[in-house]
């Protein structure tokens, strides 16, 4: 990295700490906010992804922030373990991520603090609670469309993502006989495996007989950094990812040198489109392939797990120059939430936790040649496939 990279970079984090800082307190029980002038409330998804970003900044007024939060969740935990949508309101329930996510921040958090037994009795909750989410009564877990963090994107049965954050806390906790089923039954060719035989990655979802061949670059990035892709499969990913990205740009679909957070893009012919879209979820904008910052940084992220450090380098950059550009167009460092595909243009709202969070990390990742948490996953050898009964 040369000097120009790391004084851009450099000045990139402070402002993002900067952000973090600036929406530590909101208009909800001083909980923090998750954008600078938008969406005031303390949103439980948000925070949680935050604390990867809040961990390498190392900043204690974050740390003891998040600490209230983890607590305030726990506090208002549903009577089976639900953990609600938003921090402060236990009445706000019916996320599908919130309880997986809560479960792998707490796990992360322990070994941050070294309290092995930090909110115990609510972690057992939620554990039970997830099993319930299973209704093949086994180890992975499904999900009603619109229920994680795309409100506008149609996620049915098994997907993902929700499935890699479970297989991550399950790790995180020392559940690894649960977590070597969970890698089983993810990485499965056939019936509601997410194996897709004539890709390379893994599918959006499947349940049944149907699935989704569409890429979900949030979920393929976590599937990398917690080893559920081996690293032959892991590469494979990256390459078809990169290629397809170059595609988009040569057909005018893709402006910036990120990749969009689904793709290829739904257009209105297709089986999966839906009404809403048209306003909603157009074809680059929001869930339906609008570049986010924070799945950016996952896939940074993903990069540096896979040994892919000039490539990890360069997307850094190119996020770096992203995340500058602001919509309000009066502030340094817009920290978008996200930004249409075909113009690279900010279309969401500025000075975003999430977006400043998931930037720390990843430049953490890169400079230090490092995926913090999820490097202890992947030194896990993958389970034997030859077992014949379930934990």
């Amino acid at each position: 990295m040369n000097k120009q990279d790391r004084k851009l970079i450099a000045q990139a984090k402070q402002a993002a700490l900067k952000i973090l800082l600036h929406n530590n307190s909101g208009n909800f029980e001083n909980l923090p906010r998750v954008a600078g002038w938008g969406y005031p409330e303390p949103y439980t998804r948000d925070l949680m992804i935050c604390s990867l970003g809040f961990f390498v900044s190392k900043n204690k007024i974050l740390l003891n922030t998040f600490t209230r939060v983890l607590e305030t969740l726990a506090k208002n935990q549903s009577l089976h373990g639900s953990i609600p949508s938003l921090v402060h309101n236990p009445n706000d329930r019916g996320a599908s991520d919130t309880t997986p996510l809560f479960l792998m921040a707490v796990a992360m958090y322990r070994k941050y603090i070294h309290k092995n037994k930090f909110l115990e009795k609510a972690v057992k909750k939620s554990l039970k609670w997830m099993e319930y989410q299973s209704p093949c009564d086994c180890v992975s877990v499904t999900q009603l469309p619109t229920s994680d963090w795309r409100d506008e994107q149609w996620v049915l049965g098994y997907g993902l993502y929700v499935n890699s954050i479970t297989y991550a806390y399950l790790r995180l906790l020392g559940l690894n006989s649960r977590a070597d089923w969970l890698h089983y039954d993810l990485t499965k060719i056939g019936r509601e495996g997410l194996v897709i035989k004539s890709k390379p990655y893994f599918a959006l979802w499947s349940y049944k007989v149907y699935m989704s061949k569409r890429f979900d670059l949030l979920g393929n990035s976590l599937a990398i950094l917690t080893g559920l892709a081996s690293m032959a499969r892991a590469e494979k990913i990256i390459d078809w990812a990169e290629n397809q990205c170059q595609k988009l740009k040569a057909d005018r679909q893709l402006a910036v040198d990120l990749p969009p957070c689904l793709f290829p893009y739904i257009q209105p012919q297709d089986s999966d489109w839906m009404r809403r879209y048209r306003k909603f979820n157009p074809p680059g904008n929001y869930h339906n392939g609008g570049i986010w910052p924070f799945t950016c940084g996952f896939y940074i992220a993903a990069l540096v797990a896979a040994g892919r450090h000039h490539l990890a380098h360069d997307k850094l950059i190119s996020l770096t120059n992203l995340i500058y550009l602001s919509k309000r167009g009066r502030i340094s460092y817009g920290f978008n939430e996200w930004y249409k595909a075909q113009t690279g243009k900010p279309s969401g709202q500025d000075w975003q936790s999430w977006s400043a969070a998931m930037y720390l990390y990843a430049a953490h990742c890169v400079e230090h040649n490092e995926t913090p948490f999820f490097d202890e996953i992947r030194k896990r050898p993958p389970p034997n496939r030859t077992k014949t009964e379930k934990a």
